[in-house]
């Protein structure tokens, strides 16, 4: 079969050629349709379960929020595991299915279980699902930013309002537009609200409460339509809009009225515009800016899909108020231009290298010419295979392609054939005719063409082992060993079509059999080294033997590492602060931190997030901040050969002098696989699984000791799981009962008066702005105003109304209308649980670390010896261990 295609070749030569062509050409095609990142996406199927639930407690949303939802995924199929996170107002619950899950079919399932938990979820909280992205998701990072001295249409300065309002109305839009984006995630600034801040004294002497103002503006906010009329065969719509569109219009609305008198909003509120109580702020070089975040779906191109948005932010840049810019901060571009020309450096190098060695070797110009256009056009069909089995171009993926190895079976094929070509002349002393030279070329190929093929097949098979492999493991190699694979599959079949053919179309003439000058000089070189070898062949044989002995001794005392870690460019640093810390204080310091960092020469910027953003793809609390220190060009840096780890290392020693925080550093994408995989951003994750949060913290002290004494440890700590300063609310059953005051009337006051309740919305075109009714600032924040918050006491039997309002009526045992909040409800402080994690339905705290200046494998190895035997654990509690050695 194979002698036959080759004859075919040889006779129809141009055919093969032509086809050759094509098949190029449409490998050239394929390369602009090809996927490019910096590293293959090992992100495994899963999906996030967001449930907002403002003023819970993480206990709280353990309990109702996340150990429903968390029950309910039980049982679907192809499910992994889950694992969830509970803190303050947020819960989260990770759903990881098996490899090869349809991405779409498993929120299918999700979904279908979460409608069958909200039954038991408390009313009010809302769930959804995180967005279709992955751990490189996150692809462009922007900030918008007013320039110095700009001012706003009210000739004010931009405030972090208007920025946010620019950035949700004007840009986020327009670039969730973008073909590849799923969602634009904004952080930092503040969301614009309408204020509507009820005095209680005022509230008091008119006998009104905080329903009365939130039902007053429910039911005077609304249009209303009332469907349509015919007359004179004109068709008219009715309506009666009764939509309040200013704050002067939201003053006026009337509450209630004493002796006939209408009591308005501004009687007692004040109305003004205000901000929401935000769970998360941005910071940049160390000033407060707004950050946003576009997300790139599942499967598309990543460096396409950042051009387009760096092409549509451009355009977005001309409808923006004058002086206000959307500035790029990070983009993957970059990153993945970087990483690709990497490659396309080594394969030009290991290309011109393998066609200088052919030229040497082979002598002929002409044959050495089409062994190198074997290169290109197995590239060419590799790209084809990628594109159409869905394998990006990646450092992974065309790293590994050697030319060498790709051009072996076609230099075998020419060199024999001209070989032959050589003798046939020699031996009839004259030219070939054409018949007689394809006859040679043919023989030529047909000898050596089932050996070459033999010794693709071998190295072909080296690589068969690795598309076994499944897990995050199975992303990282296997795209590798299919590109490989296609490219020997392909060289293979060039050598037995396009090699025999283009050779009897380019190498006619005569054809000397003589040795060249390099072939000469190397058998100089080798013939007496093989003799020597020959006759000293049991020493040979034994030193052989002793070096595999000791190279095995060697390999056995080898590290470990997953992957060596690529150097993206950028540095990731988490600062941490004790729980408690307020949003209004994490900026305060992080401002600090930003401007110590700032003053190494070799760094361009630093922004910073700090809590949790709109869409909680990654939810913190407000004591810790990713920080993106963005480095500078090397051409840039004072010390262009300046080691990375030694900059790293000099920013910790500066940023450990500003106090009050805790660092851990990696990098932007190394960061997020480590946390999307596993649930730990480090390299290491020892996870104690148990009941009771005291015991389990306990445990995660002492494993964190020892932990710390091991050599190569960095950045060791313990989950934050405890410290979160509550202030609680107690109710004094005995009194309410007393007072007739339900439990559920005490939480309704003091939600509208410290959470604030949304009472409809104020409309500017397309915007839409929430109308909030809660305590003024001052009062808010006081906790002697809020013992004395003035609490209704129900209408006894015997009570009057006037204006629709039930007025007590005077008399010795009559209770009074209103009780303050202290003679109900006791108000305590005290530390409670900061967050509570679990996997698999079971509780954990996690003792992290990441490695330095040792090998993964046996720095863990040490650790999980050392845990087993210095670390005691009681019945019901065991350890597991996470992060990137699971890969190893």
């Amino acid at each position: 079969m194979i002698n036959r295609i080759i004859a075919f070749s040889i006779q129809n030569r141009w055919v093969v050629i032509i086809a050759a062509i094509a098949v190029g050409a449409l490998g050239a095609w394929n390369f602009t349709r090809l996927p490019i990142d910096a590293v293959p996406d090992i992100t495994n199927v899963q999906v996030q379960v967001n449930t907002a639930a403002p003023g819970y407690s993480p206990l709280e949303v353990e309990q109702r929020i996340t150990f429903p939802l968390e029950t309910a995924m039980g049982g679907l199929p192809k499910l992994d595991y889950t694992r969830s996170l509970s803190r303050y107002g947020l819960s989260q619950v990770t759903v990881v299915f098996k490899d090869g899950t349809d991405i779409y079919f498993a929120r299918q399932l999700v979904n279908e279980r979460i409608q069958q938990a909200k039954e038991n979820l408390p009313p009010g909280v809302e769930t959804a699902m995180g967005p279709v992205s992955t751990g490189l998701g996150e692809i462009y990072m922007y900030a918008v930013e007013a320039k110095p001295g700009t001012k706003g249409p009210d000739g004010k300065p931009y405030t972090a309002t208007d920025l946010r309002t620019i950035q949700d109305w004007i840009i986020k839009p327009q670039l969730r537009t973008v073909p590849g984006i799923v969602e634009v995630n904004t952080i930092g600034g503040y969301e614009r609200q309408f204020h509507v801040l009820p005095e209680p004294t005022k509230l008091l002497a008119y006998r009104l409460t905080f329903r009365d103002v939130v039902n007053a503006l429910t039911a005077n906010n609304a249009n209303v339509g009332a469907g349509y009329i015919e007359r004179s065969g004109e068709q008219y719509l009715v309506r009666t809009p009764g939509q309040v569109n200013t704050l002067p219009e939201i003053r006026e609305i009337v509450v209630g009225t004493r002796g006939g008198v209408p009591i308005r909003i501004g009687d007692i509120a004040e109305v003004r515009e205000g901000t929401d109580l935000r769970t998360g702020a941005a910071t940049l070089d160390g000033k407060e800016s707004v950050i946003g975040t576009t997300m790139l779906l599942i499967g598309e191109n990543s460096r396409t899909v950042a051009q387009r948005v760096a092409a549509r932010l451009e355009e977005i840049g001309r409808s923006l108020p004058e002086g206000v810019v959307a500035r790029v901060l990070y983009d993957r571009t970059k990153l993945v231009d970087a990483t690709v020309w990497t490659v396309e450096k080594n394969l030009l190098e290991g290309a011109l290298l393998v066609v200088v060695v052919l030229f040497l070797v082979l002598g002929n110009f002409r044959a050495a010419f089409v062994t190198a256009c074997v290169i290109p056009l197995s590239m060419l069909i590799t790209i084809t295979g990628m594109v159409e089995n869905r394998i990006s171009a990646n450092l992974m993926s065309l790293g590994a392609i050697d030319f060498g190895i790709i051009v072996d079976g076609a230099v075998i094929v020419v060199e024999n054939c001209l070989r032959m070509l050589g003798e046939e002349q020699h031996r009839r002393g004259r030219l070939l005719t054409r018949q007689e030279r394809f006859a040679t070329i043919a023989a030529g190929a047909q000898e050596v063409i089932k050996p070459s093929l033999f010794g693709t097949l071998i190295i072909g098979v080296v690589y068969l082992p690795v598309l076994t492999l499944t897990g995050v493991e199975g992303k990282m190699f296997t795209p590798m060993a299919l590109t490989v694979l296609m490219a020997l599959a392909g060289a293979a079949i060039l050598s037995m079509t396009l090699v025999p053919a283009a050779v009897a179309l380019l190498v006619t003439g005569k054809v000397s059999e003589k040795e060249n000058f390099f072939m000469r000089g190397a058998l100089r070189l080798y013939t007496p080294v093989l003799e020597g070898a020959l006759r000293l062949r049991f020493v040979i044989a034994a030193m052989a033997f002793v070096l595999v002995a000791v190279s095995g001794v060697a390999a056995s005392r080898m590290g470990g590492e997953f992957i060596p870690s690529l150097d993206e460019g950028d540095i990731a640093m988490h600062a941490m602060r004790i729980p408690g810390t307020s949003l209004s204080q994490a900026v305060q310091m992080q401002e600090v931190l930003e401007k110590a960092i700032l003053e190494f020469p070799e760094v361009k910027e630093v922004a910073s997030k700090i809590g949790t953003a709109e869409v909680a793809t990654d939810p913190m609390p407000p004591n810790v901040a990713d920080n993106f220190i963005l480095l500078k060009p090397r051409s840039q840096w004072p010390d262009p050969d300046r080691p990375k780890a030694d900059l790293v290392a000099a920013i910790e020693k500066r940023v450990e002098q500003v106090p009050g925080n805790n660092y851990e550093f990696t990098q932007p994408i190394q960061m997020r696989f480590n946390e999307l995989i596993s649930g730990v951003r480090s390299d290491l994750g020892i996870k104690v699984f148990g009941d009771d949060l005291d015991t389990l913290l306990s445990i995660a002290t002492k494993v964190n000791s020892v932990l710390q004494s091991v050599p190569g440890a960095a950045d060791a700590k313990v989950e934050q799981v405890t410290g979160l300063p509550m202030l609680t609310v107690k109710p004094n059953r005995t009194a309410l009962a007393r007072y007739g005051i339900t439990l559920a009337e005490l939480q309704e006051v003091v939600e509208v008066a410290v959470g604030g309740r949304q009472a409809g919305l104020i409309f500017e075109g397309d915007r839409r702005f929430d109308i909030v009714v809660r305590l003024p600032e001052h009062l808010r924040v006081d906790i002697d105003a809020l013992s004395s918050l003035p609490v209704p006491v129900p209408v006894p039997a015997n009570g009057a109304r006037d204006g629709g309002r039930a007025l007590v009526q005077t008399g010795l045992n009559t209770p009074p209308p209103y009780v303050p909040l202290s003679a109900i409800a006791s108000i305590e402080i005290a530390p409670a649980p900061n967050q509570i994690s679990r996997e698999n339905g079971k509780r954990r705290v996690v003792v992290s670390a990441n490695v330095r200046d040792r090998d993964l494998g046996s720095f863990v190895s040490e650790v999980q010896q050392r845990v087993a035997r210095e670390v005691q654990l009681p019945a019901g509690y065991w350890i597991g261990w996470g992060g990137q050695f699971e890969q190893l």
